[in-house]
């Protein structure tokens, strides 16, 4: 949620709920891209690969989804910054509240069902 205080123009957001951070998380292309992201920082966009994420869509549905979908939302909360023209993908300024979730997930990742990250 973004609050627009009526005093000045600075945009003061809450902290992500459990709630918004599994919305983020429900999708496996974005869980992949927070992954690499704690791993490493920046990121260079070419280096996603379609086969990261998926084996059982079309190449190119995968990429349209990335560009017009999980990429905006993931830049839109805050957790990713995302520079279309530059293909730079780096760790947005809100991604300290994911990266915990992340760090838990993939520390228990064996325990986890299929599909993670």
């Amino acid at each position: 949620m973004t609050i627009h205080s009526p005093r000045d123009s600075t945009i003061h957001r809450e902290r992500a709920t459990l709630d918004d951070l599994f919305e983020v998380l429900s999708k496996p292309i974005r869980r992949c891209i927070l992954t690499m992201l704690a791993d490493a920082n920046p990121r260079d966009e070419p280096s996603f690969s379609p086969r990261d994420f998926t084996s059982t869509e079309q190449r190119e549905d995968i990429m349209a989804r990335l560009h017009h979908t999980d990429l905006p939302k993931l830049d839109d909360a805050g957790f990713i910054e995302w520079e279309p023209d530059s293909k730079t993908i780096t760790r947005g300024p809100r991604f300290d509240e994911v990266e915990p979730l992340i760090t838990l997930l993939t520390d228990n990742q064996d325990e986890l069902p299929a599909g993670w990250p």
